[in-house]
């Protein structure tokens, strides 16, 4: 079974994905530190702590959207409302400069998975998406194991891509970040907000 929505969830990640949030920031600094090899386990612990995120949202808190359905309304909400948040902040916000390691030290592909799995599961931005936002695109009164499938299938793959998209033209990325610093933040500004407006006037 297709998801709700399914289109605009993917649209919604690729946004979130090509903005330079934590992950990608670590991803970028040890591609260019250590080589894009050791980043592939700072990107396994990322896409990981993702997984552990959603199972825990779909199953434990997907429960209690069964028996209290009108919480689909207030999260729906919450959802719309981090969307016009991180458009405002990013609109806002300047890029940081990407500066590699000064000091590269040795690391065992478990320290750069821990890292990868600490950084996106402390992340902010992906505990609100996984809390307010994901289980949206859940009919949690249908056959939702197949539903979470998809979803989870989906973030997974294009994070690992987009995380690898990241670590490969890493420093060609920081280099045009550095130099076109308002470009990206008022591109995927608005670009949320529109998708705000549009999951604001969507009945899930």
């Amino acid at each position: 079974m297709i998801p709700l929505n399914f289109i605009l969830f993917v649209q919604i990640i690729l946004f979130l994905f090509i903005t330079p949030g934590s992950p990608r920031i670590l991803i970028v600094s040890y591609s260019m530190s250590y080589g894009i090899k050791k980043s592939v386990w700072t990107a396994l612990g990322d896409i990981s702590a993702n997984t552990v995120q959603m199972i825990i949202v779909t199953f434990l808190i997907g429960s209690l959207l069964i028996k209290y359905p009108q919480i689909m309304i207030v999260m729906k909400w919450l959802g719309v409302s981090y969307l016009v948040y991180l458009s405002y902040e990013l609109f806002k916000t300047k890029v940081k400069q990407f500066n590699p390691l000064k000091e590269v030290t040795f690391k065992n592909n478990l320290s750069f998975f821990r890292d990868g799995f600490v950084v996106a599961g402390l992340s902010p931005k992906a505990l609100i998406f996984f809390g307010a936002i994901f289980p949206n695109f859940i009919d949690f009164n249908k056959n939702y194991i197949s539903q979470f499938i998809i979803l989870a299938f989906t973030y997974v793959v294009l994070d690992f891509i987009t995380l690898m998209i990241y670590g490969i033209g890493a420093r060609k990325i920081s280099l045009w970040l550095q130099a076109n610093p308002k470009t990206i933040n008022f591109i995927s500004s608005a670009a949320l907000l529109i998708i705000a407006l549009i999951t604001a006037f969507i009945k899930f």
